[in-house]
């Protein structure tokens, strides 16, 4: 995403807020409350939304109640008023490590352990630094840190249009972790595909590595970004608008890149609603997504080419389990390991020669996006 310093204040920056502060919000509401108010009661939205202005992003008390009292009128006004009138005089305060939403959590314990439930939570408590790709790594001349060829890491809040480079096109912001599936790639001069492409990081990846890409996504609206990046970056690419589970390539391709559509609880950390949209038949949905794209696209990959699948997900069902489904599907595909030095530092490659970034991945250093990412070959023929 091109934004812009990420506010302190204003619609956005209140909504974000609340959603990662949002079980903390509810427990101290509850401990003011006789009865408990239900969980779409507009006084309890009103309070939610003026307890993060004052506990979170510094409003004072008097304007944070004051822009929420016309939500509400009646009797719930003057609830409203009381609790967080009472709330204030006990000088609450919300936990500097945000309590993950209970099924979320749960649900990521019992895959991944508790390390990786209290590194989730400590990602959570704030907005992460923001990754610049270039399309040339000899101009990553910031003065930033960087972490793998052609990547830097600026600080959250950056006027990223200010930059300098930017508008020369030199590069795009794209999470350290969406960086890796074109960087198992590689470069090359054959034919590439990137199905669901849109903003297109990846696809700009491809085109500076060499390859002869066509971008496909569903989106007209989505694709509009892509264009946008590519006439920033002069990058040559072609875009089709098309639904993958319909569209066909006229030849098979040496490269198929498929970041398919998921879940996105990966990324939790610039996105909060994620984590309560993605309920359990959410995830069944995708998962069935994901396996009919999968199988279509490894038709349209040339024998001995390479396929690609990605998803931002922490959900093995989206991962995991879906790539071991599709190489018992397709035994003329077999996994080539990922190797070290084709990642960035830090991030190794699993027992099965896949690539799995959790919360706890590179946390010292700002950490990166959830996301799962495998290479299979096909067979020659």
């Amino acid at each position: 995403a091109m934004a812009c310093a990420r506010p302190r204040s204003g619609p956005h920056a209140i909504a974000a807020e609340t959603l990662r502060r949002l079980p903390d919000l509810d427990a101290l509401i509850d401990s003011a409350t006789r009865q408990r108010l239900p969980d779409d009661a507009k006084a309890r939205s009103a309070l939610r939304i003026a307890l993060v202005q004052a506990l979170a992003l510094g409003t004072p008390p008097h304007a944070a109640i004051s822009t929420v009292l016309p939500l509400v009128d009646g009797g719930p006004r003057k609830l409203v008023h009381g609790v967080f009138g009472t709330l204030m005089r006990q000088q609450a305060t919300l936990p500097e490590v945000p309590t993950l939403p209970a099924t979320v959590a749960d649900r990521w314990r019992a895959h991944w352990g508790d390390a990786v439930v209290e590194a989730a939570a400590r990602a959570f408590a704030a907005p992460p630094p923001i990754d610049l790709s270039f399309a040339d790594p000899a101009k990553a001349t910031l003065d930033a840190p960087s972490l793998a060829s052609g990547h830097q890491r600026v600080p959250a809040g950056s006027d990223i249009a200010a930059l300098p480079g930017f508008a020369e096109g030199d590069w795009w912001v794209q999470d350290l972790a969406a960086s890796i599936p074109a960087r198992l790639i590689g470069r090359g001069t054959g034919s590439a595909l990137d199905l669901c492409a849109a903003p297109g990081g990846k696809t700009l990846q491809l085109a500076a590595a060499g390859w002869d890409v066509t971008a496909i996504d569903i989106s007209e609206s989505r694709a509009a970004r892509l264009r946008e990046n590519r006439e920033r970056t002069k990058l040559p690419f072609d875009i089709r608008i098309a639904d993958v589970r319909e569209w066909a390539p006229d030849a098979p391709a040496d490269a198929v890149l498929v970041d398919a559509p998921c879940s996105a609880t990966g990324i939790f950390r610039r996105h909060p609603d994620v984590l309560y949209r993605a309920h359990a038949h959410v995830i069944a949905d995708m998962a069935a997504l994901q396996a009919r794209i999968l199988d279509r696209a490894a038709t349209w990959v040339k024998p001995g080419g390479t396929l690609v699948y990605a998803t931002c997900s922490l959900e093995p069902e989206e991962g995991e389990a879906q790539i071991a489904r599709f190489l018992d599907a397709h035994p003329d595909f077999a996994t080539r390991a990922a190797r070290a030095d084709e990642l960035p530092a830090g991030v190794a490659p699993t027992p099965d020669g896949w690539v799995r970034t959790l919360p706890e991945t590179l946390e010292t250093v700002g950490g990166c996006d959830g996301f799962f990412v495998a290479r299979v070959q096909r067979a020659s023929a």
